[in-house]
C-alpha cells in the first residue's frame, strides 16, 4: 500500500511551495503530521470542483492543508467552515489559508466537533460537500450530523477509512482505530440514504453521495 502510494503522490501529487510550507509548519508546531497525502489533497480540490459545491464543510482542520486543497477547488465564489478542536491549530490554519488568498472566504469553529454540529444543526446551515478528518471514535457521529447538514446530493468524503491497510490486510498490524474503522465502512457501504465507493488514495478515501 505505500509503495502504490509512494507511486500515485510521485506522478499525480505533486505539491507547490505553499502546501510544502503548510507542512514544514505543523512540524515545526509541533502538530501530529497527520494531514492528508499530497495525492488525497488533489482529490479533495477535484471533488469541490467538478461537484461545483461552493458550501463546504471541513470536520479537523489541523494547520490547514486539506482547508486549502477545498478551497482550491471553488475558487473566489465558495466558502469553507472548518470545525477545529484545538484553538491554536485553528489560528495556524487560519493563517495558512489566509496566505493562499481564502481568508476571508473561511471561518472556524473551535472546541468539541459535535458541540459545533448540532449549533449549525440549530442554525440550519446547509452544504454541499462535506469532509470528514478528525478523530475516529466519533466518525459514525460524524457521519450522521452530516447527512443532516447535507443539501440533497453533496458529497461526503472521509479519510483514513484504510487505517494503514489494517482493515483488509490481517498482515499489517493494527491501529487503535482498526475495528472502528471496518464498522464504519460496513455502515457507509450499506447506509440506505448513501451511494459510496472507497479509494485506496493516501489512507483511503470514502466518497459518498447523499442520495436526493
Amino acid at each position: 500500500m505505500k509503495q502504490i502510494n509512494s507511486y500515485i503522490d510521485l506522478w499525480f501529487g505533486k505539491q507547490d511551495d505553499l502546501l510544502e510550507e503548510v507542512l514544514c509548519s505543523i512540524k515545526e508546531n509541533g502538530m501530529p503530521s497527520i494531514s492528508v497525502s499530497p495525492s488525497s489533497g488533489k482529490l479533495l480540490t477535484m471533488l469541490v470542483s467538478i461537484s461545483g459545491a461552493k458550501n463546504v464543510l471541513e470536520i479537523g482542520a489541523l494547520g490547514g492543508f486539506s482547508g486549502i486543497c477545498l478551497a482550491r477547488g471553488f475558487g473566489q465564489e465558495g466558502r469553507l467552515t472548518s470545525l477545529e478542536l484545538e484553538e491554536k491549530y485553528a489560528k495556524l490554519a487560519q493563517s495558512h489559508l489566509s496566505k493562499a488568498g481564502f481568508g476571508d472566504q473561511v471561518s472556524y469553529m473551535t472546541g468539541e466537533a459535535l458541540h459545533s454540529l448540532e449549533q449549525l444543526m440549530k442554525d440550519q446551515k446547509r452544504f454541499d460537500l462535506l469532509f470528514i478528518d478528525a478523530d475516529k471514535v466519533n466518525y459514525e457521529h460524524y457521519l450522521n450530523y452530516c447527512i443532516r447538514l447535507a443539501e440533497p446530493g453533496a458529497l461526503i468524503v472521509t479519510d483514513n477509512v484504510l487505517a494503514g491497510g489494517s482493515v483488509a490486510d490481517t498482515g499489517v498490524k493494527p491501529k487503535r482505530y482498526t475495528e472502528i474503522m471496518k464498522k464504519f465502512n460496513e455502515t457507509v457501504a450499506n447506509h440506505p440514504q448513501l451511494e459510496s465507493v472507497l479509494l485506496p488514495i493516501g489512507d483511503g478515501m470514502t466518497i459518498s453521495k447523499v442520495k436526493e
